[in-house]
């Protein structure tokens, strides 16, 4: 907002409780002391010099503070707080002016510190409302360099130095006609960017350690009192797309960024901010974009964005609508929705909308993490700049060429499966199965598999094969975020074959499934095989390892006129990478978690004599540790330590039978 040219001015000083001068505001102090004065420009006259305290939430009082204000922490005590001193500023200009025939006056400060570093961001914090006279305002340092260029840079410029020059200052004052006034913007505008932009390379600052629920209006907040460029907020994501705690800002200004910079690990909330310099070249890449469809999506103004994650990938715009519900209308119907897709068409699961006010988007909010379809939806707010970034990600992605072939045909793809995730280090499997309750009953038969890291220690996660899709599908959404002693698990309906590759080492996210880093083809395809319960032998491409001993339910006594139950192995796939630059993951031992009365069996399958594996391409340098780490999870004939050829006697004493760990 640009005011008018008054012929009164309200000349407003202040101090902190930290330091003041140039570096005022940069140490997050309070506000201790407010002195104003009228000057009447018509009539060239001055009113009374008006001096009051302000209470700050702490009266610890730097030196410097002490020994320019010569304040003590027992008078600032009996002081009142800023709302009523602003309540007392408000009153005693407008009862003056009053006095005067005056109705408007301009505030006039030495620098803008007082008003953008100091007023407004305290204001800010305690949820204050400032008046109007503080949102325009005139810059005294500013109108004195116009007045005399010779004085040196504006920044250098203090009242000391400009009351050197005292007949210059008063006919500043009361002569000069003050044009450039400065103002501080309301609230921060959104809007989109374009690649081709020109961005000053002086202007842009980075954020870092910002709360991941931030929003652009949050961080605006962060930076009350400094102008920011519209649409200049820029929250970057990190390579799962989700937010890293770091957001790229825009100011209109060098000098707005460089008051940005002086408020380095000042507070949000209980957390401190830290603030860097960065170019425009990086602000361009997080938030510039080319897509036409986002550029119309975002010309509309003044709308809230809120972000939906997770969305069922058959969702069609009526869903949304009706998920949303008629207490948060979208703006323009399916117009104010835009669905996030590959560059093949596929959708991604995320969408942006549109909401017209704030509270459309606060009763949209409440449906965070509600159900559509089968799936529990993710909504937060976003940023213009996030839906450039989102669209720019994927519309950049190429089509995923990393997918696993197709699965054996004795795997079933089916989601029956599910994911425990963040369970605590010492979980066994009977804090499993507590956990599981009553869906244990739904559990196949060796259907447990707890997920070790390479040194065989828990890496807190878990796969348990389910009876049914529907089973699998009931147990996420009844267990998820269920505790499990002091820390809550998080429970995800998944497929045997995202179960497999996940349990090989791979990675499991939204771009798809990835193999391990590995160029070695494995030992041994992954496959359920189904046996009897007494089988004579296996199958030659699983014999690659003599069974252990394993943890097996006791099996109900069948009918006489019913089989004995098939019970189903997994042989996994095992990767080896001679740089050992990954953990590779290794499934726990099969157990069947039926009941909870299992216990130590005998062998299932006898020992198979000849059961021997070569190995070829070893390191030169690789020893029996190497082999055996390898071979980890894989029983070797006890007995017979000659199955390891080539291994010297000094080798031989270092091999002892192993507790069976993993399959």
């Amino acid at each position: 907002m640009m005011a008018s040219h008054s012929d009164t001015l309200v000349v407003f000083f202040g101090a902190t409780a930290g330091a003041n001068g140039g570096k005022l505001g940069s140490d997050e102090r309070e506000l201790i002391l407010l002195v104003w004065q009228i000057v009447d420009l018509h009539e060239n006259k001055v009113g009374k010099l008006q001096r009051t305290l302000v209470q700050p939430d702490s009266a610890d009082l730097s030196e410097q503070c002490k020994e320019e204000t010569g304040l003590t922490a027992e008078e600032l005590c009996k002081a009142e707080p800023l709302e009523s001193i602003l309540q007392k500023f408000h009153q005693s200009v407008s009862a003056e002016l009053k006095s005067l025939g005056r109705s408007s006056y301009t505030l006039c400060v030495d620098g803008p510190l007082l008003i953008r570093q100091v007023l407004h961001p305290e204001a800010s914090k305690k949820n204050l409302v400032l008046p109007e006279c503080f949102y325009t305002f005139v810059d005294l340092k500013k109108e004195f360099h116009k007045c005399c260029p010779n004085a040196g840079p504006v920044k250098d410029l203090t009242l000391t130095s400009m009351l050197d020059c005292i007949l210059l200052m008063l006919l500043v004052l009361l002569y000069h006609k003050f044009s450039t006034f400065e103002t501080v913007n309301y609230k921060f505008e959104s809007g989109a960017c374009s690649k081709t932009e020109a961005v000053d390379i002086e202007t842009v600052i980075r954020a870092r350690g910002l709360p991941w629920q931030s929003s652009d209006q949050d961080i605006a907040r962060f930076f009350k009192g400094l102008n920011i460029a519209k649409g200049g907020v820029a929250l970057c994501l990190n390579a799962q797309g989700r937010r890293n705690g770091e957001a790229l800002v825009r100011f209109i200004n060098s000098e707005h960024r460089d008051m940005a910079l002086d408020r380095h690990k000042h507070h949000m909330g209980n957390r401190y901010i830290e603030v860097y310099k960065a170019t425009g070249e990086e602000f361009l890449k997080i938030a510039g974009g080319t897509s036409n469809e986002v550029a119309q999506f975002l010309s509309k103004e003044n709308q809230v964005i809120i972000r939906m994650r997770g969305l069922p990938f058959t969702a069609t715009p009526q869903d949304v609508l009706g998920f949303l519900g008629p207490d948060s209308p979208v703006t323009d119907g399916t117009e104010g929705l835009l669905f996030v897709k590959y560059p093949d068409g596929r959708p991604t699961g995320d969408a942006f909308v549109l909401f017209a006010c704030e509270e459309y988007a606060q009763n949209a909010l409440k449906k965070h993490k509600q159900i559509l379809g089968k799936r529990y939806i993710e909504l937060f707010r976003s940023t213009a700049a996030e839906v450039q970034q989102v669209l720019n990600r994927y519309m950049s992605t190429p089509l995923i060429s990393t997918l696993p072939p197709p699965p054996p045909p004795m795997v079933s793809v089916m989601r029956d499966c599910i994911r425990l995730r963040g369970l605590p280090y010492t979980a066994a499997i009977e804090d499993i199965l507590e956990f599981m309750g009553e869906h244990t009953i739904d559990i196949k038969p060796h259907g447990v598999h707890m997920v070790l890291n390479q040194q065989g220690r828990p890496s807190g996660d878990a796969f348990i094969q389910m009876k049914s899709a529907d089973r699998a599908f009931m147990v996420a959404q009844k267990c998820h975020k269920k505790m499990m002693k002091d820390r809550y698990v998080e429970v995800f309906q998944c497929s045997t074959e995202e179960m497999s590759f996940v349990l090989m080492g791979g990675t499991l996210n939204r771009s798809g499934l990835s193999p391990p880093p590995c160029k070695l083809p494995c030992l041994s395809p992954p496959t359920y095989a189904a046996f009897p319960a007494t089988p004579a032998m296996l199958p030659t491409e699983a014999a690659l390892y003599q069974p252990p001993l394993l943890a097996t339910p006791r099996t109900p006594q069948a009918p006489a006129h019913n089989p004995a139950p098939a019970l189903a192995y997994y042989s996994p796939q095992l990767y080896m990478n001679m740089n050992m630059s990954y953990t590779t993951y290794y499934p726990s031992p099969p157990v069947s978690p039926s009941t909870m009365s299992y216990f130590q069996a005998p062998a299932i399958l006898p020992p198979q004599p000849g059961a021997l594996v070569r190995m070829q391409g070893l390191p030169y340098n690789a020893g029996v540790k190497d082999i055996l780490s390898f071979f980890q999870g894989y029983q070797y004939a006890p007995e017979d330590y000659s199955s390891l050829l080539g291994v010297s006697d000094q080798g031989r004493s270092l091999i002892q039978p192993k507790e069976w760990l993993c399959l």
